[in-house]
């Protein structure tokens, strides 16, 4: 089902958003991460994402996430689930003054082989982070380093956490 932009900001300002946010490693255990040209997050690291549209499954907005952050198709049952989670804003895609509020499914997947096409839509760019890396920088958003923390997990060179 496709909102009106009426619409959709009537649903920002009403209810939560439910999305599906991507935590991508690669074989060398690093995390994909874009930098966000858009509110909310805007100037900040972020894992890829998007919001579930009304009548969509889960594993065909997770596909269709992945196409449009990535290029490429991926899977929802290749995926670890990792959890659920909210996100708190103060602004929205919209404006400054309205809040948003986000229940994510948080998934976990490596990607194999080189991804050429990043999307350029949400992010200006895309980085590769080991985990120490991505724990330590402050421009790193904390909503993305919580799939980390909340593992309780000891950080070192040799963690594993999904």
């Amino acid at each position: 089902m496709h909102l009106t932009d009426d619409d959709f900001f009537k649903t920002i300002k009403s209810t939560p958003l439910i999305s599906i946010d991507l935590v991508i490693s690669d074989s060398s255990e690093r995390y994909l991460l874009g930098l966000r040209k858009n509110r909310p997050a805007a100037d900040h690291w972020f894992v890829l994402g998007g919001r579930i549209k009304k009548g969509e499954s889960i594993s065909n907005a997770f596909k269709r996430v992945a196409e449009n952050e990535l290029g490429v198709t991926l899977q929802c049952s290749e995926a670890k689930f990792i959890g659920v989670y909210e996100h708190f804003y103060k602004d929205s895609f919209y404006d400054v003054m309205t809040p948003t509020h986000y229940v994510v499914l948080a998934y976990s997947i490596e990607l194999v082989g080189d991804v050429n096409s990043f999307s350029v839509a949400q992010h200006s760019k895309y980085k590769w982070f080991d985990i120490v890396e991505l724990l330590a920088s402050p421009d790193v958003h904390q909503y993305t380093k919580n799939y980390f923390l909340d593992k309780g997990l000891e950080v070192n060179e040799n963690s594993s956490f999904f």
